[in-house]
């Protein structure tokens, strides 16, 4: 695989990663998929990264996996190379990751979007989960996050007849944040990552922690960790900034710990 299938730029407090197989349409393969793992770990582990966009380009997000790679797998292939592994690190980053996503998410890519935290869909954007139609199901967390995000019905109809939908759709579904134009998906989704990165970064790192453990947990648990980490940030100096420069009327000036 060419280094150059994983594209990685820094502006400001906000890390852009950018899938890069044109000819692909960014198809997603196991080389492509470790590189993308370890470079959202090496932004994660950078203090001065904030926040971290993953996006594709005009036609496509990611239009599905690798199928060349996969076609003639044994079950035992697929175990002894941890064909999944990667996506479990990409699972694990805490820092708040936003897909701004163009042109086709199938499959894999559908699954990739769904693993960040945030969804900026332009226009021409087509979520699906297609497997089906190759004799599979999905297998990266298709069944499992679509069905929290849009509901049983709407997940077994686009899962067992792996039909896509629109990003207008995927909006109406829960799939997804926001629609806009084709030319305005970049500018739309920085104001979102330079406003979240303009917080304090732990707290916005446990506030992730939070909502992710709703989806897990009974209420009752739930509410008990929220209440743990919010005594948590009390031993902050962002606690202690943000509520002094409230009190005094100024804009907080947040340093991260």
């Amino acid at each position: 695989m060419s280094e150059q299938e994983v594209l990685v730029e820094i502006r400001g407090h906000v890390g852009w990663i950018q899938l890069h197989r044109p000819k692909a349409l960014n198809a997603l393969h196991m080389g492509l998929i470790k590189q993308l793992a370890n470079h959202l770990e090496e932004l994660d582990g950078n203090d001065d990264i904030r926040c971290i966009v993953l996006k594709g380009d005009s036609k496509a997000f990611a239009a599905g996996a690798d199928i060349d790679e996969m076609a003639e797998s044994s079950p035992i292939d697929l175990i002894r190379k941890e064909f999944f592994g990667d996506w479990q690190r990409i699972r694990n980053i805490k820092k708040p990751v936003i897909a701004a996503v163009s042109g086709y998410a199938l499959g894999g890519g559908c699954e990739l979007a769904m693993c960040c935290d945030m969804i900026i869909a332009s226009e021409n954007a087509r979520f699906g989960q297609p497997e089906i139609k190759l004799g599979v199901i999905p297998g990266a967390g298709g069944t499992q996050r679509l069905t929290r995000a849009v509901g049983k019905v709407k997940a077994m109809e686009m899962v067992l007849t792996g039909s896509t939908i629109s990003a207008d759709e995927a909006l109406k579904a829960g799939l997804i944040n926001r629609v806009v134009p084709v030319d305005q998906l970049e500018e739309e989704t920085s104001k979102l990552a330079d406003k979240i990165a303009s917080h304090p970064p732990i707290a916005v790192h446990l506030a992730k922690q939070a909502i992710l453990k709703a989806l897990d947990v009974p209420l009752e648990y739930g509410l008990q960790f929220e209440q743990h980490l919010f005594y948590l940030l009390f031993a902050s100096e962002d606690q202690r900034e943000g509520m002094k420069a409230f009190i005094e009327k100024r804009k907080p000036d947040f340093s991260g710990r």
